[in-house]
């Protein structure tokens, strides 16, 4: 348990929880006071839960923890989901409250796909600009038509609707290949 505890200290955990708690919570007050549910602002709660906890993924010290005499990929796989989870459970528990932002597939869907952008970001930028993958995913797909056409569904998958294949596969594509990266290379120096 101890080396939990540190584990988390030293990532920053207990601040990015806050800050996704705060985030989610603040984001949601202001969709039930507009009263009309907003499948975007969904998208824009959980791309800033996981630029908040993208920051983590990486340590106060990077050659410390390449020469820890631990087993670093099942750690940082775990890592990874772990912020899935987080993001994703604090908008789906939040819509028990009032008119669902979207529906729990789609947040899935997601959440999955830009958590493994955040860890793609921490393999090849490093932890401190981690945030910027799915940040900048998110900022480009506002500027993606969306229509039939699967280059459209695959840039834009953050805005389909639930059930579109390919934004599904763009999605599993994403989170896949980026915890499996983060997971065996780590984050950059």
């Amino acid at each position: 348990m101890r080396w939990f505890v540190l584990y988390a200290r030293s990532r920053g955990i207990p601040l990015a929880l806050a800050a996704i708690l705060l985030s989610t919570t603040s984001f949601w007050a202001l969709a039930a006071l507009d009263g009309a549910p907003d499948p975007e602002l969904s998208v824009l709660i959980l791309v800033a839960g996981t630029a908040f906890a993208a920051a983590g993924l990486t340590g106060q010290d990077i050659a410390l923890d390449r020469i820890a005499a631990i087993r670093w990929p099942p750690r940082r796989a775990v890592h990874v989901l772990a912020i899935a989870v987080v993001v994703g459970s604090a908008l789906l528990f939040l819509q028990n409250w009032g008119d669902p932002l979207s529906l729990a597939g789609v947040v899935l869907r997601d959440t999955f796909g830009l958590t493994g952008l955040a860890a793609l970001g921490a393999t090849l930028c490093g932890g401190q600009y981690a945030w910027t993958f799915p940040t900048g995913w998110f900022a480009f797909s506002l500027g993606v038509p969306i229509d039939a056409s699967v280059l459209s569904q695959v840039a834009g998958w953050l805005w389909q609707p639930p059930g579109t294949p390919a934004a599904t596969a763009a999605s599993l594509v994403l989170g896949i290949g980026g915890t499996l990266a983060y997971a065996v290379c780590g984050n950059r120096r």
